[in-house]
């Protein structure tokens, strides 16, 4: 697994909390990556790597990774949906974006806003790249314009 693979998961993770109401300790235990379902997000590649490996040390890191992103994330959402609502513009509703948006920007501005030894700009293109694999066919334009915006007023800040 790769922190690209973790993030998706935290991306699957945060999508279940918005859509389902799945409750924290529940996505935090991972169970629900072997469980899926036909609505889930993590490419069958990944879920056959998941069956396939055991509990290495490489797993374990990049669990420890993903959980860290969504336990973060919600501990920190309300003011993570006050930056994305603030970097709206008139014609945007927050209560309409597209789920799989709100999931890539949520963790993507908890990765900015708290975790400072990543690069914003690894950060940035993470997030663009899965939602070009998983949004929906311009979500990346409007995820790039928000978080390269946030990751400017950290810079000065």
């Amino acid at each position: 697994m790769s922190r690209r693979n973790a993030r998706i998961l935290a991306v699957q993770a945060l999508y279940s909390y918005d859509v389902g109401k799945m409750p924290l300790e529940d996505l935090l235990k991972l169970e629900w990556i072997q469980n899926g379902s036909e609505n889930d997000i993590v490419p069958e590649e990944l879920k056959e790597e998941l069956d396939e490996t055991n509990e290495s040390d490489s797993k374990a890191e990049e669990y420890g990774f993903a959980r860290l992103l969504i336990a973060g994330t919600i501990n920190h959402i309300d003011e993570i949906d006050e930056k994305i609502k603030a970097h709206l513009s008139g014609k945007w509703d927050f209560s309409r974006l597209n789920k799989v948006t709100l999931a890539v920007l949520r963790i993507s501005i908890f990765a900015i806003l708290y975790q400072k030894d990543l690069n914003p700009t690894i950060v940035i293109d993470e997030a663009i790249g899965i939602s070009k694999d998983f949004g929906t066919d311009d979500s990346f334009k409007f995820i790039n314009a928000i978080l390269d915006t946030i990751r400017k007023e950290e810079e000065k800040a």
